[in-house]
């Protein structure tokens, strides 16, 4: 596959999202994580397999985040961070 061209279909497992110091509802924060993370997908792919499947077993690295978030705003935060790793930015473990 090139660079410039699309898979057909991209899947994204995350097994474990730890919180430490949030207080937040896990439930609430996972729903907007998964939406904002496929919005990120189908917008801007997952540039660390472009040039085929990829496995990811840990992003690290990554900017911190703000305590005292809303649940909504935690979960597309946290979206966006795991999608810059995907990008390439931070420290992947494969």
């Amino acid at each position: 596959m090139g660079v410039n061209e699309r898979p057909s279909a991209i899947r994204v497992e995350i097994g474990e999202l730890v919180l430490d110091g949030f207080r937040a509802d896990p439930a609430r924060v996972s729903a907007a994580f998964e939406r904002e993370l496929a919005r990120l997908v189908r917008l801007h792919g997952v540039p660390l397999a472009s040039y085929g499947p990829l496995t990811v077993d840990a992003l690290s690295g990554l900017a911190p985040l703000p305590a005292g978030l809303s649940d909504r705003r935690l979960g597309q935060e946290l979206a966006r961070a795991v999608h810059e790793g995907l990008s390439g930015h931070g420290e992947v473990t494969p």
